[in-house]
């Protein structure tokens, strides 16, 4: 069953290399939607696609791209689905 959510996450993840490892993980686990900064510097990411892999990405995301990855926080909400048909890494 395909399901959609919106991320919130703050803290300090050197964006540009976490946007890239985000949308390396999205590809792979064929999981659409897009990630970007918002103005207040928190990352958003919103996900669809089949339940265990949008969990798997999430999870993915929580854990950081790596030991620096200080993650402060994660709001995570429902979302009703977009049919996405890729994975956009925006504001770049």
């Amino acid at each position: 069953m395909k399901k959609a959510k919106r991320l919130y996450i703050s803290g300090s993840l050197q964006t540009f290399v976490f946007k890239r490892f985000v949308k390396d993980h999205a590809d792979k686990k064929e999981v659409k939607g897009f990630i970007r900064t918002l103005p207040d510097s928190k990352t958003e990411v919103f996900l669809e696609g089949e339940s265990e892999n949008v969990d798997a990405l999430i999870a993915i995301c929580k854990r950081g791209w790596s030991r620096n990855s200080a993650i402060k926080s994660i709001e995570e909400r429902d979302e009703r689905l977009q049919d996405f048909k890729e994975f956009k890494v925006l504001n770049i």
